[in-house]
């Protein structure tokens, strides 16, 4: 079993600035991609950062230039740093990674996901 944790939300002014974490656990033997959604509320859920196992990454035309995602492998980790955040970033986060468990248990990589972190900006 796997299991993504993630923490980091809280509740910030316009402007400033949250690194939201997510940990995976469990029966790994290797993590493809990692990437962060967010879902507000009345909306649609979208695609905010997605970072590759070799660094690459992309991000929502939205967050650009004020959001990084990163990750540190040996930890199973993945990061968000959000700076000049906006009330329009206003949503719970949840991460999600692709995992491939270890060959023995002979099961093909799946889609894994956080249980979500609260994001609240207030203008």
């Amino acid at each position: 079993q796997v299991q993504l944790v993630e923490s980091g939300g809280g509740l910030v002014q316009a402007g400033g600035t949250l690194r939201l974490s997510c940990a995976a656990s469990g029966s790994i033997f290797s993590i493809n991609a990692m990437g962060w959604n967010r879902q507000a509320p009345g909306k649609q859920s979208e695609l905010v950062a997605r970072i590759t196992s070799g660094g690459s990454t992309n991000y929502a035309d939205s967050v650009k230039g004020r959001f990084t995602i990163s990750r540190d492998n040996a930890k199973n980790t993945v990061y968000l740093q959000m700076n000049s955040l906006k009330p329009e970033d206003t949503a719970v986060y949840y991460c999600n990674g692709i995992i491939a468990p270890p060959p023995s248990m002979r099961a093909p990589p799946s889609d894994y996901w956080g249980q979500g972190t609260q994001v609240t900006v207030s203008s």
